[in-house]
């Protein structure tokens, strides 16, 4: 079963037809730090920068396991473009809790994308708005973008953090143009390169009330949609995971392809030959296949009754929480093993193992990856309360 919908299909369809484009720009893409800007037009006119974006609006609304499916797919050829693809996407879901005016402007014209980053950061309360002050990092795909958002707590004017019902500080999200803000070339990086992950600042810049967006948990959906039973968090979990699996899976097509046929240097035997290599294609081709199943099964079936439901249950999101972290890691464990097993000819440029190899460990750098988690997802399989969340907002 491919767990994809009639929609899925069509978007996966459209994001195949490039795949010949995304690989004659892998070069560029490493060379540059960027994105052509031929593949990013043609990536526009797909529509694959509207994936989730309320159908009010002119958004395909996809469904979660068609996404993470199309964003794997566009990952087995390159996997920083799938990188933007899923991020500025996925930042694009607060579409579905803004005021329609605000939705028009930032997301209304065709290059109206949108891209942020972690940092520490304020927004204090003024008249109409906030004075929103911070130095942000990891703003994947923020070259492509015409907006940023800046995730900060709130200084209320007698300099308190504004709380939420329980007591707790809250999030709020502040979206403004990026020309507002001053960027930062810092993405020089082992992997991923091409996600132009640039680092900015704001300084007292006056963000309007309708800009911002209460997180934690404290917003919901101006629209109707059952997609919206995800949350960004979740959805980012499925999207990264799958670019890892992308990567994993082309590394295993090349070296089944490239390096199982060649002769080790003083070798009599083709690797393919080799009684250890077969036993390497087969464990790892077990191991991708597992992670895999693991969480595009538990995605679909998490889906078809969230959307329903209209909220994920703390089991799901323990489900979804293991299931994208063990395909991260596991998707690491099959390039690294094929990496070493393909000898020599890994480590050149013209070989489609050491970039990827780059790539994935660089992915699981990144929060979703965190084998920290799993000692989260242990301590509410085991009764107690974590020490951290599975999810934020």
């Amino acid at each position: 079963m491919n767990h994809l919908s009639a929609k899925g299909a069509d978007y996966l369809q459209r994001a195949r037809d490039l795949g010949p484009a995304i690989d004659a720009a892998a070069d560029e893409i490493e060379r540059t730090r960027d994105l052509p800007a031929s593949l990013f037009v043609a990536l526009r006119e797909k529509g694959l920068f509207r994936l989730v974006q309320p159908e009010d609006y002119g958004g395909a609304e996809l469904d979660p396991p068609s996404l993470i499916q199309l964003i794997e797919e566009i990952a087995s050829h390159d996997a920083s473009v799938a990188w933007c693809v899923g991020q500025t996407n996925i930042c694009a879901l607060t579409a579905a809790y803004l005021d329609p005016a605000v939705v028009k402007d930032i997301f209304g014209p065709d290059t109206g994308i949108l891209a942020w980053g972690p940092g520490p950061g304020q927004a204090v309360a003024v008249d109409g708005g906030y004075r929103v002050t911070g130095n942000f990092d990891f703003a994947s795909g923020s070259r492509l973008a015409s907006w940023l958002g800046a995730h900060v707590p709130v200084i209320e004017r007698d300099g308190s953090k504004r709380a939420g019902p329980d007591g707790k500080p809250v999030s709020y999200t502040m979206f403004f143009p990026k020309s507002s803000a001053a960027i930062r070339d810092t993405w020089q990086t082992m992997g991923l390169r091409g996600t132009g992950s640039d680092s900015y600042s704001v300084k007292d810049l006056f963000v309007p009330e309708a800009y911002t967006m209460a997180r934690n948990g404290l917003v919901k959906p101006r629209v109707r949609g059952e997609l919206y039973a995800f949350t960004p968090s979740t959805l980012y979990a499925g999207s990264f995971a799958c670019i890892a699996l992308g990567i994993a899976r082309s590394v295993m097509t090349s070296f089944v392809t490239e390096a199982s046929g060649a002769v080790p240097r003083g070798g009599s035997r083709s690797r393919a030959e080799s009684h250890v290599m077969q036993a390497h294609v087969g464990w790892n081709e077990a191991r991708l296949r597992a992670a895999r199943t693991f969480l595009v099964t538990s995605i679909a079936e998490i889906w078809e009754v969230a959307r329903i439901r209209g909220e994920l249950t703390q089991d799901e999101l323990v489900t979804i929480r293991m299931a994208s972290t063990y395909a991260i890691q596991s998707a690491r464990q099959v390039v690294a093993t094929l990496y070493e097993a393909a000898g020599a000819m890994a480590i050149f440029n013209a070989r489609p193992f050491e970039r990827r190899f780059r790539d994935v460990h660089t992915v699981t750098q990144q929060i979703q990856g965190h084998p920290e988690h799993f000692e989260t997802v242990g301590q509410v399989l085991l009764g107690r309360k974590p020490d951290r969340p599975l999810f934020t907002f």
